[in-house]
């Protein structure tokens, strides 16, 4: 069943007479309705276009958000072999939020994370919709530093509301663990890149993110506050989330003009969810160009080239 949303629902009144009309002929081979349906396709292919042409920031939000777009665990399925999943922070539980272990990508052994935020009501509980308390970022630390041990390259997958702010993890300390896995990403000597598949909120994002190299989905999401928090501080009305996202600067093509990201991987017409093969090509071609860009630098030069993206974000930030 496709889900179609809010801004979609015209083209949902097209595809579904198409299906109908579809629908109809099988249940009566002498009906001829071909020509019709054929109409209908190209007059909802021309209506997909329209919207997603110019998709403003609020859109793009909740096309990122999207239930059908490939998660995390679609990427490591079909982009890594022999993965060994590993679990636990080795100080308090397993978080299910965060996935992480030792895979290979095409054929190089590599540290891969990411977030899951669940398919289903029961999985969505599972997972905490994606939003990782202290444990899971505990975990990732042990995974980066295990990586830097043995040498492997890390790659992180975010997909994120934010962190889960509920009293327990800030009772376990959930601000600190973020901080520590900021830091941790900053200080691994081997080339760690990230790309951003849905949402990327706040310092949870963060967390995971501080890379060598950093891309985006094209209708993917990068903030410091989701646009519903940003309206409920600013405005103290959450429905003010459309001029939010305006002015968060949250989308791909904003990012990248401010530095914020390195590359924007294009998307198929009508978002992700649309053609999930072709997102994750596309995705597996742009990690696999961005840890070439990384060959060959050694432990301090991959520092260096981390520490200094980051250092430089505010100056060109202001230029902007």
């Amino acid at each position: 069943m496709t889900h179609y949303l809010d801004f979609e629902k015209p083209l949902a009144e097209i595809e579904g007479k198409a299906e109908e009309l579809r629908a109809m002929a099988r249940g009566n081979s002498e009906m001829d309705i071909e020509a019709e349906a054929a109409a209908l396709d190209r007059k909802a292919a021309d209506l997909l276009r329209d919207l997603y042409k110019k998709l403003t920031p609020w859109r793009k939000c909740q096309v990122a958000r999207h239930p059908d777009r490939p998660h995390c665990s679609d990427y490591i399925e079909a982009l890594f072999q022999e993965y060994t999943p590993l679990a636990g922070d080795r100080k308090f539980a397993e978080d299910a939020a965060v996935l992480g272990g030792l895979a290979r990508f095409a054929d190089r052994p590599v540290m891969v994370i990411g977030h899951e935020k669940g398919r289903d009501t029961g999985s969505r509980i599972q997972r905490n919709f994606g939003m990782a308390r202290p444990e899971g970022y505990r975990k990732a630390v042990r995974l980066m530093e295990m990586a830097d041990r043995f040498g492997l390259p890390v790659i992180t997958l975010v997909d994120t509301p934010g962190a889960y702010p509920g009293m327990g993890a800030e009772e376990r300390g959930q601000s600190e663990a973020i901080a520590r896995a900021t830091e941790t990403c900053l200080n691994i000597g081997v080339p760690l890149v990230s790309v951003i598949i849905g949402e990327g909120g706040s310092g949870g994002a963060v967390a995971f993110a501080t890379a060598n190299r950093v891309a985006m989905l094209e209708h993917s999401v990068y903030s410091v506050i989701s646009p519903e928090g940003c309206a409920s501080i600013l405005w103290k009305d959450a429905e003010k989330m459309r001029e939010a996202a305006e002015a968060l600067r949250l989308t791909a093509q904003d990012l990248l003009k401010l530095g914020v990201t390195d590359r924007v991987i294009p998307e198929p017409m009508g978002g992700a969810h649309r053609d999930r093969e072709a997102t994750i090509a596309a995705v597996q071609d742009c990690l696999t160009a961005m840890l070439g860009d990384l060959d060959g630098l050694k432990p301090k030069a991959l520092i260096k080239d981390r520490r200094e993206k980051f250092l430089a974000l505010g100056s060109r930030g202001l230029a902007a």
